[in-house]
């Protein structure tokens, strides 16, 4: 048997040769990263046989009307613009709160405030929205709708993800001399952000589709061509709106995903 000397910091041959093979660089990213790319595909594919449906078909002047890149394009702003000012209030209202009941002195009404944000989540966000409609009719009614409908997954993964942090960091993270604010914030948090994006990235694909009722208190949105074709019994309208909004949840759902990715990947 032959004697080999390791130096410290270089890679035996068997690991050289395994990094060869996983590859590196751009193609190696796409390798290693190649289910992020089925979504984008999808939709691409989506719309392309959905513009190809409505070319083969006579839209009336109704449909002509409601499907312009500018109509369109109008609605989807009012769409994004919903789902942004809510998802950004569940942030605001979700983390603060998860984070106080992730500590030793709130457990004992962690629970409660779960299950009722849990019952809060349950509602059928259609009567929730007319609901608020009745309140005020307009984008704030529905933004508030929207938060109630997308509150919990933020809530429950900033508990769950602050709950699984390794007591053994946090122990010698104290050992070290930080306060409990300093431990909470340079070791709980950055080792809890990955579960808190994947519950983010749930309440942005429940905004996306929820927004869609915005419509019926008048807050805007592709609501306005699904209403549209259903008032006036426009099939063609109706499958293109549906589409327009499926394309839309799987595109953000894409974005959330690949934020998550970089994510994890940085804090691990």
């Amino acid at each position: 048997m032959t004697a080999v000397d390791l130096q410290p910091g270089v890679p035996t041959p068997a690991q050289q040769k395994a990094k060869g093979s996983s590859g590196g660089g751009f193609l190696g990213a796409i390798r290693a990263n190649y289910d992020l790319l089925v979504a984008p595909i999808i939709v691409v594919i989506l719309l392309l046989v959905t513009y190809f449906y409505v070319s083969t078909r006579n839209l009336d002047s109704i449909e002509t009307r409601a499907l312009e890149p500018e109509n369109v394009l109008s609605q989807l702003g009012q769409h994004l613009l919903l789902t942004l000012y809510s998802t950004v209030l569940v942030l605001v209202i979700a983390v603060p709160v998860g984070i106080a009941l992730s500590r030793s002195g709130a457990r004992r009404v962690q629970g409660p405030v779960l299950a009722l944000g849990g019952f809060a989540q349950a509602l059928p966000p259609f009567g929730v929205l007319l609901l608020l409609g009745f309140w005020e009719f307009g984008v704030r009614s529905a933004v508030i709708g929207l938060t109630l409908a997308a509150l919990l997954p933020v809530l429950r993964n900033t508990v769950v993800g602050l709950q699984q942090v390794d007591q053994a960091l946090i122990e010698a993270a104290r050992g070290m001399g930080m306060s409990s604010r300093q431990t909470l914030f340079r070791v709980e948090i950055p080792l809890a952000v990955p579960v808190i994006v994947a519950g983010l990235r749930v309440a942005l694909v429940l905004n996306v589709g929820t927004a869609t009722l915005a419509t019926y208190i008048g807050a805007g949105g592709l609501g306005e061509l699904v209403q549209q074709a259903l008032r006036l019994n426009r099939i063609n309208l109706l499958f293109v709106s549906g589409v327009i909004i499926a394309a839309l949840a799987l595109l953000i759902d894409w974005l959330a995903g690949v934020a998550e990715r970089a994510i994890v990947s940085r804090s691990g």
